[in-house]
């Protein structure tokens, strides 16, 4: 019978086997952890993105696309941001109406009107004491990735608090016409306000940059700069009411008028004609009257004018002559009386 040492059992147990195997596989991962951890940093930079490197929190280089080297963390921190050529869009919510705003103008009524504050959300005051809705879109570049980078999360709100004064104080320095089309009927006697309305773009742009550098000159800078600006003008909801309702009511007022001139003008037009007709039937009535007066007065006013002229000195007597006889026929007894003798000679009228 053989005998097997005590210390060759316990090297061989299963235990002591499975706590060896424990400890490669977690040196192993050891290993590997280090190996992630010592190149955590280590990575590709896309062409649309740059690195800010930061050593110890300072700022010690910046990379543009292409591969990455740097130490991990602690040691150095990579940032990545847009490119120097990349425009980053940013909408500024500030300037919109408010969801609470927009459910007060739902529910409000003339007994439970909105309050001051909910009902001037989303609206600015112009020059003329109107009120105009912006919808602005920013379109930015990150100029100095360090300043971007220093101020971190407060970036995107002190450019909507710029953007915002910005529009205020431009609103407040113009009419309601130079910034959206709002009294059609004005666009042609004012050929200079397209040009104004084209212009509110970019004083925008200068005014928001205005901003910039003199952060930047206090050493407050957001390390971005604006490149365009998108600006969609509109009314208030109630405002584009009133508007169309008086649309409406100039529309169908001028059409009223319209068809008062319409009809206006037939009854002139019927008026002109019966007047026409009128005096037409006059004219005609009277040249008729004419004529005949014409007729009936042509042989007394030829012998009128023999009798002026003396061309007939008989003409007299012998007229005389040719009617008495006709006149004296027509009648039943003719009295002569000499006014120099008493006598009396009555002559018989001829049978008729």
């Amino acid at each position: 019978m053989s005998v097997v040492p005590r210390g060759t059992n316990e090297l061989s147990s299963p235990w002591i086997q499975a706590g060896r195997l424990a400890f490669l596989a977690l040196y192993a991962v050891t290993v590997l952890a280090a190996l992630a951890w010592a190149f955590s940093n280590v990575r590709q930079i896309d062409p649309q993105n740059r690195a800010v490197v930061l050593h110890f929190g300072a700022l010690d280089r910046i990379q543009n696309a292409g591969l990455l080297l740097a130490w991990p963390r602690p040691f150095e921190q990579v940032i990545l941001l847009p490119a120097a050529d990349r425009v980053i869009e940013r909408r500024v919510e500030n300037l919109l109406r408010s969801d609470a705003a927009l459910q007060a103008d739902r529910a409000a009524s003339f007994a439970t009107p909105i309050s001051d504050a909910l009902a001037g959300s989303g609206y600015l005051l112009t020059g003329d004491a109107g009120v105009v809705q912006l919808d602005v879109r920013v379109f930015f570049k990150v100029t100095d990735p360090y300043a971007f980078v220093l101020q971190g999360e407060h970036v995107l709100p002190a450019l909507d608090r710029l953007v915002t004064r910005s529009a205020l104080a431009l609103t407040a320095a113009r009419d309601l016409d130079t910034i959206l089309v709002a009294r059609p009927e004005l666009i042609g006697a004012d050929s200079k306000a397209a040009e104004r309305r084209e212009r509110l773009r970019g004083d925008l742009v200068q005014a928001i940059n205005q901003r910039l550098t003199e952060l930047t000159a206090i050493g407050q800078g957001l390390g971005i700069e604006v490149a365009r600006v998108d600006v969609q003008s509109s009314l208030p909801g109630p405002a584009v009411n009133a508007f169309n309702a008086v649309l409406t009511a100039g529309q169908q007022a001028d059409k009223a008028v319209a068809n008062a001139r319409t009809e206006a003008e037939k009854l002139t037009q019927a008026a002109n004609e019966q007047a026409d007709r009128t005096l037409q039937v006059a004219h005609a009535q009277a040249s008729e009257r004419l004529a005949k007066a014409s007729a009936d007065t042509a042989t007394v006013m030829s012998l009128a004018k023999a009798q002026q002229q003396g061309t007939d000195p008989q003409m007299l007597l012998r007229i005389y002559r040719e009617r008495m006889p006709k006149i004296l026929g027509q009648a039943g007894s003719v009295t002569t009386v000499d006014p120099k003798d008493d006598s009396r000679l009555i002559i018989q009228g001829a049978a008729q």
